[in-house]
């Protein structure tokens, strides 16, 4: 009995790690382990080193298969509601149907869910509502479920109005419809669990596009006030980012594209609901291809589409941007080849602090995004998440409205050749424009923001920061950045 036991505490071996690769060996090692200790060494003592010879010198198992999946949820509401984005109107009949579009990724560690949804904006205790019933009923992490608008104007409400209650108070004079509210948390939900239900093994492609349908929207007078308009001098950001999805067969399973523009083709007169642009470019995508495309507006703060405010779908030539958007998806798709099966998923998360414009009020809905230090200052606490995809992907997502030139900056600073910013995630904290829109005023600078003009730096800071730093080992943290309090 002595030498069996010698032998075995001579090998030096990683139960953990041998226990993630080979779990069904582990547990026939655990069972034989215990006739060794209680039974007979010679009619088990062979089984037990054949079957740890076999983990030791052919290695782990094969790594587990990438899988994915893809759900369209239709949230078209069979009544009359109220539509967020412009003044208080409500909608008087569909121009086109609006989805809840989900896909799911598993790497045999981490499931990952992907949303995008055909309304405005949220707010973000209506993503803590659903993800805590994700959490609750079915064990999901919210860390692992980013749930992004398409930032349509034409759609109706979702959920309690947050700060968009604050900023724009004057536009609601009603309740929020807690039907339709139930009906788009339980597609929601329903989808993610379909799709995780549906995965199947999958490829994976990364590419990037170019489209020239956005253009930024400050336009500046000879005063230097911004207003809402077109100004080409400013900075765009016209990349295109494109995961592509195939099955292992290589059948084509999803599209996701990732581009920075605001939904509003369609202007304020239009009462009828619809997707605007990017339900237009989807749909016209998802006909060429024969698969769902999720649409994940980006840095579209200060990003208007090249025809904008139009009051009626003829007007606003809705139809364009299938070829100035669409095709342009297309084409790039075209050049994707999925020929990754082995992936590792990575999920991390940063809270960002940063001062709390002087006076703005804040949503009680909200009271966990924000505290008062001793000394009085107001603070914003901004969460933000990262995926990061083998060694070369890395994702970074907000809930706010933001700048182009602070994503385009992360991007161009980033250790990852493909940096992608999902906008309008989980939920809407308002605008975050760049220090130098501040002079200018404007909109975006001086009605829905709840930052100030050193917020953008200390977002751009961290997140950098991150991606250099904990997003480069294999498991990321979650941390929270804490900013110096500047002195006002």
């Amino acid at each position: 009995m002595h030498t069996g036991f010698t032998c075995l505490n001579d090998v030096n071996f990683n139960f953990l790690q041998l226990w993630n690769t080979q779990k069904s060996l582990i547990q026939k090692i655990s069972s034989l382990s215990i006739i060794l200790v209680y039974g007979d060494l010679d009619n088990y003592l062979l089984q037990f080193v054949l079957l740890l010879c076999t983990i030791l010198f052919n290695g782990p198992a094969a790594e587990a298969q990438f899988r994915a999946a893809v759900v369209k949820e239709d949230i078209t509401p069979s009544n009359s509601q109220y539509l967020l984005g412009y003044g208080e109107r409500k909608s008087t009949g569909v121009m086109d149907k609006i989805y809840h579009r989900i896909v799911a990724i598993d790497d045999g560690t981490t499931q990952f869910f992907i949303v995008t949804s055909d309304i405005c904006l949220y707010s973000p205790s209506e993503y803590d509502k659903v993800t805590s019933r994700l959490q609750k009923q079915y064990g999901i992490d919210p860390l692992n479920v980013w749930w992004s608008t398409t930032h349509t104007h034409s759609a109706p409400e979702v959920g309690v109005f947050g700060l968009y209650g604050i900023y724009l108070g004057d536009r609601i004079g009603h309740t929020v419809d807690s039907v339709y509210t139930a009906m788009a948390e339980q597609k929601l939900i329903d989808g993610i669990l379909k799709a995780r239900k549906n995965l199947v093994p999958a490829r994976l492609g990364i590419g990037w596009g170019f489209s020239q349908a956005n253009i930024n929207r400050r336009a500046i007078d000879e005063k230097g006030k911004a207003s809402l308009g077109m100004n080409p001098a400013l900075p765009v950001d016209r990349r295109i980012g494109l995961l592509k999805l195939d099955k292992e067969d290589g059948t084509p399973l999803a599209l996701i594209a990732n581009y920075a523009m605001h939904g509003t083709v369609l202007g304020p007169e239009n009462t009828e609901i619809s997707g605007d642009a990017q339900g237009v470019v989807s749909e016209y995508v998802e006909q060429k291809t024969g698969v769902p495309m999720l649409y994940i507006n980006g840095a579209a703060g200060n990003i208007a589409p090249i025809y904008s405010v139009y009051p009626n779908a003829q007007a606003g030539h809705l139809s364009q941007f299938k070829v100035l958007l669409g095709d342009k998806i297309l084409e790039a798709n075209k050049k994707i080849e999925t020929d990754v099966d082995s992936i590792k998923l990575v999920t991390g998360s940063l809270t960002v602090e940063t001062l709390r414009k002087p006076g703005m009020e804040w949503s009680s809905d909200l009271s966990k995004y924000t505290n008062t230090t001793t000394s009085g200052v107001n603070i914003v606490k901004l969460p933000v998440r990262f995926l990061k995809i083998n060694k070369d992907i890395a994702i970074w997502s907000a809930p706010i409205e933001l700048f182009c030139e602070v994503s385009n900056e992360v991007r161009s600073r980033s250790p990852f050749p493909f940096t992608f910013y999902f906008g309008y995630t989980n939920g809407w904290f308002g605008y975050m424009p760049t220090a130098s829109a501040w002079p200018h005023g404007g909109y975006e600078v001086e009605m829905v923001s709840p930052f100030t003009s050193s917020a953008a730096r200390d977002l751009t800071e961290s997140v950098v920061g991150y991606l250099q730093g904990e997003m480069q080992t294999e498991q990321s943290p979650v941390r929270t950045k804490l900013k110096q309090k500047r002195k006002r």
